[in-house]
């Protein structure tokens, strides 16, 4: 992080992703003009998807239950930050089953964000005082759901707020 975006006053921009599978996008890089900081939820698939992701930005990267040894062995199972004075929790989410936002919250109220993946359901929900991101799939199409990344801002006050970006293919 820059000196200036350590600025109470300016905004924390975050890239938030989950499930790439060994894909990463280009509209992700697009999507991720700008952020400061990249929190990627597990089920990377490929070492180099974080290479990658680290020319735009920073990352903090958890493995998830689909990554071999040498992910697991690269990367910790939870990460827990502190940015702009909000206490940000990343994790997988295998351990909920089909993790929804409410129980995701639920089990982490000693945060302000949570950030999870595993069930490619994309969604934002705030319960109580913590914000709940599952930026959905940004790899290969699961299921039938949008392929989606999340972008955060992490404000003055230590306001969070979270949004969905859908990733459409270009053609041609």
């Amino acid at each position: 992080m820059t000196a200036a975006s350590m600025n109470p006053s300016n905004p924390i921009r975050l890239g938030l992703i989950s499930d790439t599978h060994g894909l990463l996008r280009p509209e992700v890089i697009e999507a991720f003009d700008g952020v400061q900081q990249i929190l990627h939820a597990g089920d990377v698939g490929d070492p180099d998807i974080l290479t990658e992701l680290e020319a735009i930005a920073p990352v903090t990267a958890v493995w998830g239950n689909t990554d071999g040894w040498n992910l697991r062995s690269q990367l910790p199972e939870t990460a827990d930050l502190e940015l702009g004075g909000v206490r940000v929790r990343v994790l997988h989410g295998h351990g909920f089953g089909r993790p929804v936002a409410d129980a995701v919250a639920e089990a982490n109220r000693d945060v302000g964000m949570v950030v999870f993946g595993h069930s490619h359901r994309p969604e934002v929900e705030r319960v109580g005082a913590v914000l709940a991101v599952n930026p959905g799939s940004a790899g290969p199409v699961r299921f039938s759901l949008p392929v989606t990344v999340a972008i955060a801002e992490i404000g003055a006050g230590a306001s969070v707020t979270a949004r969905l970006v859908k990733l459409v293919r270009r053609e041609g």
